[in-house]
């Protein structure tokens, strides 16, 4: 037997759930040098872990490959989420179901009446999240006198979510001599001062690379205007057209916002948040398990303990805040050896800030272009050939009704009919504002709108100083110029001014719409004035470039009135009634 080295029941297990042969942090729980130990494991997410922390209490609960007739509770496993700790127990389960195994949950959102009665039954093992667990054991509930082992499985999550006096009471409430085995991603200060409190003699045991990326994720970052984020993410989606994907907010409005534009744009989609009941996140996960939910909107809490096994995009429609959160978003794909794609969206004004957080954490990562609706339907068209030209058994019924639509059209209108009801079926990418170069290109590779090959440079008098952003400058060029959004090009927001394109065709009418659209002095309403920049074939108006630009001797515009006054309302604080700017 490939796992001779294990209790009979539990190599039994494995097998008959497919397992060839053990993950790196199973294989280093199980080795002798480990048996009877306290652990302190560093493990990444989706390595094993819960198989691993069950081979490691096997000798705590087996007697003779058995287990005793079940009383109070001989192992408790703590975790910092219901979804968590559900799926630890459906681990579990499996693992010891030949040995008999009775395994009690205590989670919050569930009926506590009926997990006290479960208990009042008697349980080998108890999983639960550290307040439900508290909660009846001050109640008496739940018997801790006669455990054996004790685990705290994503320490580092618990303790960054206020759990620590929770999980001192539960663990002060353990008889000494139990066995502690705490595995965590990561291990800060709290972590090993943790261990120190309630271990003995830990062995420590680490599979995590140096490279603190996932080794079977790829890493991407795609920069966007702060107003496109919903855009990016609707083409992202479209353009890998995941089997399962799950997007990343960092608050309950936002995942109901989110969740609300997908499907309404024709995505089947569910949220989760701290807002639904434990039988609606039940409910959203089997949606997706079903394939009846392709994408998940969730907040960083209410996405742990997710386990989707056809989960191939992470997309982090909002940044995480560090480098940890992301290794444990990113980590709900690219597992079991399967490869996975995590991508974060980034606001233009935060991309060092994403650089520097990648690079200190040692991840590879690669800034991408935004998909374009050109780049969707050329995945498209690729997509769509390979499944008609992949081999299909077709049956009696099949065969009748295609002969006849080949009686009443010809080949080529059917398989059109058949494109055009696939390509409706699908959502429609958006177009996105193309404010900024992309990062990780070169200035030659960056990518241009048919129709801006050839442009002129026009220059306004307002920046990031003065709140500028392409949310209200592209509807007012549009304005002032008579023409339309897909008429404007690249958008560059510099300090105190900004540069746009406008194709070569159409400047001279654009600049004869400005000019009748201002007043005397060259401004409109608003103080903003427009005037083209004399750099033939320019690549970008760089800030030192708007400014050689300027015809001789002319005064530099001064900032427009109403972004003076916005401006000098942010400058006095909060409370003055100015508005925020956008991030």
């Amino acid at each position: 037997m490939p796992f001779s080295h294990l209790p009979p029941v539990l190599s039994e297990a494995l097998t008959a759930k497919g397992y060839e042969k053990l993950t790196p942090v199973q294989v280093q729980v199980s080795e002798p040098a480990a048996h009877g130990r306290d652990l302190l494991v560093s493990a990444q997410t989706g390595s094993g872990k819960t198989v691993a922390f069950g081979l490691a209490m096997a000798d705590e609960l087996l007697e003779d490959g058995t287990l005793p007739q079940p009383g109070a509770p001989m192992a408790l496993v703590i975790a910092p989420t219901r979804e968590l700790a559900l799926q630890v127990a459906k681990e579990l389960s499996w693992l010891y179901a030949k040995a008999g195994a009775r395994i009690a949950t205590c989670v919050g959102g569930m009926d506590a009446s009926r997990e006290r009665r479960s208990l009042s039954h008697g349980a080998h093992i108890v999983v639960g999240t550290p307040g439900r667990l508290r909660d009846h054991s001050e109640r008496g509930a739940l018997d801790l006198s006669a455990l054996k082992v004790a685990v705290l499985d994503e320490a580092d999550e618990m303790l960054d979510m206020g759990f620590r006096e929770d999980l001192e009471t539960l663990l002060d409430a353990t008889p000494r001599e139990r066995r502690t085995l705490l595995f965590s991603a990561t291990m800060p200060r709290q972590i090993v001062a943790l261990a120190r409190k309630y271990q003995n003699d830990a062995l420590r045991i680490s599979t995590v690379g140096e490279d603190r990326g996932h080794g079977d994720i790829a890493y991407q970052a795609i920069a966007v205007s702060p107003s496109d984020i919903e855009h990016a993410v609707i083409n992202l989606l479209r353009f890998h057209e995941a089997e399962t994907a799950l997007l990343f907010c960092a608050t309950r409005d936002n995942v109901r916002h989110l969740h609300a534009s997908l499907v309404e744009r024709g995505f089947a989609a569910v949220a989760l948040s701290g807002e639904h009941s434990q039988q609606e996140r039940n409910h959203a996960l089997q949606a997706m398990r079903d394939r009846r939910a392709r994408v998940c909107v969730a907040t960083d809490v209410a996405a742990r303990g997710i386990d989707l096994p056809t989960l191939s995009l992470v997309v982090h429609v909002e940044l995480p805040r560090d480098a940890e959160t992301l290794q444990h978003r990113s980590g709900r794909t690219g597992r079991a050896g399967k490869k996975g794609t995590a991508v974060l969206i980034v606001p233009f004004p935060r991309r060092r800030r994403v650089e520097m957080m990648l690079k200190g954490a040692r991840i590879d990562f690669a800034w991408m272009p935004v998909p374009t609706p050109e780049d969707i339907r050329a995945k498209d068209r690729e997509r769509m050939l390979a499944a008609m030209l992949a081999e299909i058994e077709f049956d009696d019924e099949d065969r009748a009704l295609a002969a006849e639509l080949m009686a009443k059209k010809s080949p080529e209108d059917i398989a059109a009919a058949l494109v055009h009801a696939h390509r409706a079926s699908m959502p429609q990418p958006e177009e996105l504002l193309a404010s900024a170069p992309n990062p990780g290109l070169a200035p030659d590779k960056q990518h241009h709108r048919p129709g801006f090959d050839d442009t002129v440079w026009f220059v306004m008098n307002v920046g990031r100083r003065q709140n500028a952003d392409p949310r209200w400058l592209l509807p007012l060029i549009c304005r002032r110029g008579g023409i339309t959004k897909n008429e404007v090009g690249a958008i560059r927001i510099q300090a105190n001014e900004t540069g746009f394109q406008i194709p070569r065709a159409i400047a001279n009418r654009f600049a004869a719409a400005v000019i009748k659209s201002a007043g005397q002095d060259g401004e409109d309403d608003s103080g903003i004035r427009i005037q083209p920049v004399d750099v033939p074939q320019a690549s970008a108006p760089a800030r030192k470039t708007l400014h050689r630009a300027a015809p001789t001797g002319e005064q530099r515009p001064s900032a427009p009135r109403h972004a003076r006054h916005r401006a000098k309302a942010h400058r006095k604080g909060p409370g003055t009634g100015a508005p925020r700017r956008p991030h």
